[in-house]
């Protein structure tokens, strides 16, 4: 009997945390390949191969124009791999190519401005796809938004050394005006350890107050520990205070746009403050760690889910560019040093910086991958 138990424990676990993942992932290096696949056809590269996953081959079919379409039974990751390409990642021609006749059919044979498009669609794919998840969100639910009014104080907290009080209206941040409690949060996010300066008004007057988050840590449940600005502040609890708006088309895109923006700022902000020591390695999460979120966000709703998928979206999108040999970064980076030395670089040199990418990625892996299984580990106890 305890062993159906088990059973059906690992197979509860699959369902709730492994496929919800592996459908985000695969919609999302759908995406991201599809850009490189459209581009490149347009560019008039030919396609040998499309494939989603690696490993052994589970499904293939060869179209039309001799593209093999293909699913691995490994769903970590997928590539397109382009005519001619010595390898999937697309670094130097292999030597099955007849110079005369198909060197136009190859990435390499692109002129540099196509080459650098068809590596550049991948992670805009990426945003595109993370902005029209947003925006279709916002039309269908709108936001809520509540006014950017002070309703408690923590005792202790920063905010209450700087000389806030309660039912202060925050008018701006830092010199930039603020309409929503949630835009004093973001703000708040992206200042952890830097001093913030507020315009408040209260009981008609305007009054200048600094404050600088504190670095408190969070525990988040299967999440694990995190570390977070805090400045002691809540909301009001006055339900005039908050109200939900709703959105047409243009406003929709325009708040679309602005939350894929604060996701990409508020990832530079952490990326500088970890070399400037205010941020720590601690909330980077890998593979285990993103099977968790989207387990958690499948079990509250499909809408969180899609959620996740985006902001997932522009996090694959932002590590591609990453000026890291195997990733798209590092190709746009060789092409940057082409476009200065007037010549590629030797294809010597290409599989050097190829193999040292391949370690730089393989070491992150094994961090993050470590870092998920201790963090599992502690939540456990």
């Amino acid at each position: 009997m305890a062993g159906v138990h088990a059973v059906a424990d690992l197979l509860a676990w699959f369902g709730w945390y492994v496929v919800p993942f592996i459908v985000i992932l695969s919609l999302i290096v759908a995406v991201h390949e599809l850009g490189h696949y459209f581009v490149g056809r347009w560019c008039g590269v030919k396609i040998d191969a499309f494939s989603l996953g690696f490993g052994p081959e589970l499904f293939a079919r060869v179209d039309s124009r001799g593209t093999r379409w293909r699913i691995g039974a490994l769903p970590l990751g997928g590539y397109v791999k382009f005519h001619g390409d010595a390898n999937a990642a697309s670094v130097g021609e292999g030597a099955n190519v007849n110079p005369a006749a198909d060197r136009s059919l190859t990435l390499a044979g692109q002129p540099l401005r196509n080459r650098a498009a068809i590596v550049l669609a991948g992670p805009v794919a990426n945003f595109i796809l993370a902005f029209v998840i947003f925006t279709g969100m916002f039309m269908g639910f709108g936001r809520v938004e509540h006014v950017p009014r002070i309703g408690r104080v923590e005792a202790g907290a920063p905010a209450a050394a700087a000389g806030f009080q309660a039912g202060d209206l925050v008018k701006s941040i830092n010199g930039n005006p603020i309409d929503s409690f949630e835009a004093l949060q973001e703000s708040t996010l992206m200042s952890t350890g830097l001093p913030m300066n507020f315009v408040v008004e209260r009981h008609g007057a305007a009054v200048d107050l600094t404050a600088t988050p504190r670095v408190t840590v969070v525990d988040q449940g299967v999440f694990g520990k995190r570390r977070m600005g805090h400045l002691g502040l809540a909301s009001s609890a006055d339900k005039n205070d908050a109200k939900v708006e709703r959105c047409g088309l243009v406003t929709c895109a325009a708040w679309g746009a602005a939350q894929e923006w604060f996701i990409v700022k508020a990832t530079g902000t952490y990326i500088v403050g970890i070399f400037a020591g205010r941020e720590s390695t601690d909330q980077m999460s890998g593979l285990i760690g993103a099977a968790q979120m989207a387990g958690e966000m499948a079990k509250i709703s499909l809408w969180e889910l899609f959620s996740l998928a985006a902001w997932f979206s522009v996090s694959v999108g932002l590590m591609n560019l990453l000026p890291i040999p195997m990733l798209d970064g590092g190709h746009l980076a060789f092409y940057a040093f082409e476009a200065l030395r007037g010549r590629p670089l030797s294809e010597r040199a290409q599989e050097i910086g190829l193999r040292i990418g391949i370690a730089l990625v393989a070491l992150l892996v094994v961090f993050t991958t470590s870092h998920d299984l201790f963090r599992l580990v502690s939540s456990g106890n």
